[in-house]
């Protein structure tokens, strides 16, 4: 396994959780204007005891909410349209997604959990259209919210599955 050096929007990453199923979240943004830098994922639905291929992935789905017409943070319309197209039950909202943040510093320390599946160009500024987020900086974090509670605590918080294909770039 080819060890993880940089995080770059659109990185899909697998890990195995205690349960022995392998989980997959992607990195919707990453800040790195000033220290501490600090990468946001969003969590899939993907739990399976194979890795997830590339081909896989287009088929998960992610936890977001469709609930935002801020202008500030406005997708093209090309991107709305596919957007509105997979999930109609949104328009005229857009798609966000909840954020799983990690600091950079504490990622490092466990980085060889991970394993890079792939790059995809999804739509810039998805975690910002979103509502929530939680500090996920170690593995424990992390196998309990996939492991242990996940469905129910999405659903607290407002929280469904969409499709990732909804958020890919053409």
């Amino acid at each position: 396994m080819k060890k993880i050096t940089q995080i770059q929007q659109g990185d899909f990453l697998t890990f195995k959780a205690t349960d022995g199923n392998f989980r997959l979240l992607f990195c919707t943004s990453v800040y790195k204007e000033t220290s501490p830098h600090y990468f946001t994922f969003a969590a899939t639905n993907y739990s399976h005891t194979n890795k997830p291929s590339t081909e896989s992935i287009i088929d998960t789905k992610f936890y977001g909410i469709g609930n935002r017409r801020d202008e500030y943070f406005k997708y093209p319309n090309d991107q709305l349209i596919n957007m509105w197209s997979i999930h109609p039950e949104i328009k005229p909202n857009f798609l966000g997604s909840y954020g799983l943040t990690i600091w950079r510093k504490e990622f490092m320390s466990f980085r060889d959990n991970f394993e890079l599946i792939g790059n995809f160009d999804i739509v810039t500024n998805l975690d910002k259209n979103g509502s929530g987020s939680m500090n996920a900086s170690d593995m424990a974090v992390l196998n309990k919210f996939f492991v242990g509670n996940i469905k129910d605590l999405m659903e607290q918080r407002g929280q469904h599955l969409f499709q990732t294909k909804a958020i890919l770039r053409k």
